[in-house]
């Protein structure tokens, strides 16, 4: 091929790219924001709806689904009146033994993961994507935080505690875009409080302890390490995970944002200096820049070829 017959090649070639990202753009197909991030897993504490390190009490009729463990204590107080159901108890046992080793691995895990976003101390109010979130000191929740998994039922969220996470009365982990809540980690650097009437989802994965407090429910997992796991009244149902595609009800509004700290339209950054954005303009900025540079190149190609042919 000529030279001339290169630069047309080209010249064709480059304005199709621009088009392919105009469509791109105008059809708001999202641009993720950081690599997907695989779950953390639980090894054999997966059976488990609670496992302490030192006690586990109880007060009222709370319902465990799962196993109930604790090692290297022995302690179990407060079943009855608590029931443990589609489970067993397991009180300083072999089985104890090895779970607790299983969560330190996954707990270092959890700890480990990057990149993470840097979020505000208390996460209500907020409507997150999936990744990796972390608050240098304690975490809490007032009020609701939305975990939006895009349609996508794998989608993993891990929540870094530097130290604290508390939950205010009433508090609620919604979970919508087909998220589910085996999928959803909370990394606590010391204890983990779930304050009166929460609506809890993930796998907590407690340094020291857990409290649980009256009319509490949790789907998921209470984890602790160290120390103790205390339940009022409240309910645990150990989460498990299923392929199935998301509920078309489940799928956020054209509106809905799964950024931290922003609910505005396309391209809006969800945390500035991250890169990442909103949805449903999510990579819209990402998508817009691709398009401009195809097209200031497609243009540069055309002005060569017409030089070319002006001094032929």
């Amino acid at each position: 091929m000529t030279g001339l017959g290169r630069w047309r090649h080209r010249c064709v070639a480059m304005p199709g790219v621009a088009v392919a990202a105009a469509v791109l753009l105008l059809s708001g197909v999202p641009v993720a924001a950081a690599s997907a991030q695989p779950p953390v897993g639980l090894g054999t504490a997966a059976s488990f709806a609670v496992l302490a390190g030192t006690t586990v009490t109880n007060t009222g009729p709370s319902v465990v689904s799962g196993d109930l463990g604790v090692y290297p204590g022995t302690a179990v107080t407060g079943f009855p009146p608590g029931v443990v159901r589609n489970g067993t108890q397991h009180a300083g046992d072999a089985v104890a033994r090895q779970a607790q080793a299983d969560l330190t691995t996954a707990y270092l895990d959890a700890a480990g993961r990057t990149p993470a976003t840097t979020v505000s101390a208390d996460l209500g109010g907020q409507t997150l994507a999936p990744g990796v979130y972390k608050a240098t000191s304690g975490m809490a929740l007032t009020g609701t935080v939305t975990l939006n998994g895009q349609n996508n039922p794998r989608a993993v969220f891990i929540f870094q505690a530097g130290s604290t996470l508390i939950t205010a009365s009433g508090s609620r982990v919604s979970l919508i875009g087909g998220t589910q809540a085996c999928n959803v980690f909370w990394q606590v650097g010391s204890s983990a409080t779930l304050g009166t009437g929460t609506t809890f989802a993930g796998n907590i994965l407690a340094l020291t302890s857990a409290t649980v407090e009256t009319g509490t429910t949790v789907r998921g997992r209470v984890l602790a390490r160290n120390g103790e796991v205390s339940l009022d009244a409240s309910t645990i149902t150990q989460a498990t995970c299923t392929t199935a595609a998301a509920s078309p009800t489940a799928s956020p509004s054209p509106t809905a944002s799964p950024s931290p700290t922003s609910t505005g339209g396309a391209g809006t950054p969800s945390v500035p200096g991250t890169g990442a954005f909103s949805s449903p303009g999510s990579g819209y900025g990402v998508l817009l820049a691709l398009g401009g540079l195809a097209l200031l190149t497609a243009g540069a190609a055309v002005g060569r070829v017409r030089r070319r042919r002006q001094r032929a």
